[in-house]
């Protein structure tokens, strides 16, 4: 593919075909606010937090408008940057629109990211176009791995300037699954603080910490508590693996839905003592430094972080072959991908286990992948050159202003 598919958006050279400007805009710097539901402790809210904290401020004024409630992250972030928030009472509230539309008026945003399908991509698009807003964007981070944009949102494709993929396999998808435009397509891959999710730990302290014993394998998973992350295959392995390794422990970090019928899956496998559920947690940097693996048991993903997290904490990875996880997980170089079958996902957890120089030798080169390509810094630097040039694009002459 050509245009935006040929480069991702955080690249070097530029920004798909369009020319990256060099230092501040004309009307700099531009107030950006970022929509969606609500901010719970999760993947694409995580990220989105730490663009938000690395915009340059100098050039970019971030804001955040959640059609719901705050959650946990929009409560933290609010103590730096507004966040806007109640814009709605449920799903068949049309005030929404009127809600929406007032406040980007009042704030003059010169851009509106919309994160995620669903309502807020369709609401925060027609509110942004109704006030004016010179710079409309959609970031997806999920689309079709398992969410669909819907037939309303497509309506949409015209006053929409940019749809953002996280993974080249999945901005492909973007134009031949969603029939998005290829020239409105790029791609900005997902990024890590690989300061922050380093290997650089005391393992057997964190251990202690954790009430993990200090030697025997071990195994995380981090996920929301939720049906499509498959945690139940995660415990089937657990117990599988545990039959030829019964020193090995498997940790679960995350909360939802499935909490309670999983905790009583586990007792009817017999696993108990060696699997712990952690919750959510602030600590994942420290709990990914105290595991020898990481698995992803998914049965959709697009481009899952936590795999990232954990490759920059030096860990070898065993994750399911859906989505774009293949792109970062470099089949037998930085762990193995896996068809969703148990048997397969036992073996190969077994083979790190039972080779401890190949999971070492693969840890050191996930870690490497992920500061060569999937650093923050590229991630943040893309947005703000996508925005940049959009907006430089579309801003009023110096005539008009």
């Amino acid at each position: 593919m050509q245009s935006s598919m040929t480069h991702a958006a955080g690249s070097p050279s530029a920004v798909s075909t369009v020319a990256v400007p060099s230092g501040k805009t004309a009307k700099s710097p531009l107030r950006v606010a970022f929509l969606l539901t609500s901010m719970p402790v999760g993947g694409a809210e995580t990220l989105l937090v730490n663009l938000i904290d690395r915009l340059d401020k100098s050039r970019f004024l971030p804001e955040v408008c959640c059609l719901k409630e705050q959650g946990p992250l929009g409560e933290e972030l609010a103590k730096r940057i507004p966040v806007h928030h109640g814009m709605t009472r449920g799903k068949f509230d049309v005030a929404v629109l009127g809600n929406l539309t007032r406040l980007m008026r009042e704030r003059k945003y010169d851009a509106v990211i919309t994160v995620g399908c669903g309502d807020k991509m369709f609401w925060g698009r027609l509110a942004a176009k109704r006030a004016g807003v010179p710079v409309i964007a959609c970031a997806l981070h999920s689309t079709g791995w398992p969410d669909g944009v819907g037939r309303l949102n497509r309506l949409l494709t015209g006053i929409t300037d940019a749809f953002i993929g996280v993974a080249e396999s999945h901005g492909k998808h973007l134009v031949s699954g969603e029939r998005f435009p290829e020239e409105k397509v790029f791609v900005i891959p997902n990024g890590v603080d690989t300061s922050r999710f380093s290997p650089n730990r005391d393992k057997a302290a964190l251990r202690s910490k954790l009430g993990l014993p200090a030697d025997g394998p071990v195994t995380t998973i981090v996920a929301a508590l939720r049906p499509e992350k498959n945690h139940r295959r995660f415990l089937d392995i657990a117990k599988k693996v545990n039959d030829s390794h019964p020193a090995s422990r498997f940790v679960i970090v995350g909360d939802g839905v499935e909490r309670e019928g999983l905790e009583s899956y586990t007792r009817e496998l017999g696993i108990t003592d060696q699997v712990q559920f952690l919750g959510n947690r602030s600590d994942i940097p420290e709990i990914l430094s105290a595991s020898d693996f990481f698995m992803l048991t998914s049965d959709n993903e697009a481009a899952p972080v936590s795999i990232m997290e954990a490759m920059s904490c030096g860990l070898p990875i065993v994750a399911s072959d859906v989505g774009s996880v293949h792109e970062m997980v470099v089949q037998g170089k930085t762990g193995f991908v896996c068809d969703l079958d148990v048997d397969d996902f036992s073996n190969r957890l077994n083979q790190l286990i039972e080779d401890p120089g190949l999971a070492d030798t693969m840890g050191q080169a996930g870690r490497e992948h992920v500061v060569s390509n999937g650093s923050l810094e590229v991630m943040v630097e893309g947005y703000e050159n996508l925005i940049e040039s959009i907006y430089e694009q579309k801003r009023p002459s110096a005539a008009d202003l």
